[in-house]
């Protein structure tokens, strides 16, 4: 039995693995894009060459390994919602801080898009209703062309927060950096965070593991495409952030002392 499965294998070309259920690979081929490096074969090819295991025993540690990646993956995101706590909540639920951050979340054209307006709109609502006195814009320039704090600047004057009382920071090039900055470059120590739902768990996780006693809001958002990729993004951001929390490094880019925010908030006149 045992030399005529053999030579069955042998006639039909197979090897001891076996290749994705005949349709599957093409399938998911058609829906990645078909990049290719030179000398380098596509995802798609890949994807269509793709072998499991043939045996019980190793088909079951191929589950047992996907199991334990998707449990590793979920320990840190795990955390921070459970350290944030009830330190998340809405506009109307805020506590009046003095300070408001708001992280960058990236430009179209030079302008905030839709998901970093939402957090302005919000941050703009803060202002006007009294829970906050300045505004600190955090995001990225380490671009000529690319400038976040400066376009959210822009947007919210346009909603009504005066130039002077809105605090600019260059280098927040990730949630930790702006974190850092925010307590040791411009001297936060209280603050309402601003962000999505699926990002203020972490924002106000790694503000506290930075010194700030943080409340975050959780700005709405509809469940499409981009909601989900912020999810599935969080749980990959979520193991960087548990490591900066743990050993907490310096930003990329420190610097001297800022007087922003205690020039914004010192009594006019």
């Amino acid at each position: 039995m045992r030399g005529k499965s053999g030579e069955r294998r042998k006639r039909s070309g197979r090897s001891t693995g076996s290749r994705l259920p005949d349709g599957l690979g093409p399938w998911l081929g058609d829906r990645l894009a078909a990049v290719r490096l030179p000398g380098w074969p596509t995802l798609r090819d890949r994807v269509a060459g793709l072998r499991l295991p043939r045996t019980r025993r190793g088909q079951r540690r191929l589950v047992q390994g996907l199991m334990a990646a998707c449990v590793l993956a979920l320990v840190p995101a795990t955390w921070m919602r459970l350290e944030a706590g009830d330190r998340v909540g809405t506009t109307a639920e805020a506590p009046a801080r003095e300070v408001a951050v708001v992280f960058g979340a990236g430009l179209w054209n030079g302008r905030p898009t839709p998901y970093l307006a939402h957090r302005l709109d919000a941050a703009a609502e803060l202002y006007r209703t009294g829970k906050v006195k300045v505004v600190l814009v955090t995001g990225d320039n380490s671009r000529v062309e690319y400038d976040e704090p400066d376009a959210m600047r822009t947007y919210l004057t346009g909603r009504g927060v005066p130039d002077g009382r809105i605090v600019s920071d260059y280098a927040g090039f990730d949630s930790w950096d702006s974190c850092v900055r925010a307590r040791k470059i411009f001297g936060v120590d209280r603050a309402v965070l601003v962000s999505q739902g699926f990002h203020i768990h972490r924002a106000v996780t790694l503000c506290r593991s930075a010194g700030i006693d943080a409340y975050g809001v959780a700005v709405d958002e509809p469940r499409d495409a981009t909601w989900y990729y912020g999810g599935a993004r969080e749980l990959a951001a979520s193991g960087k952030a548990a490591l900066d929390a743990l050993f907490r490094p310096d930003p990329r880019f420190l610097g001297p002392e800022e007087p922003g925010v205690a020039e914004a908030l010192a009594p006019s006149g």
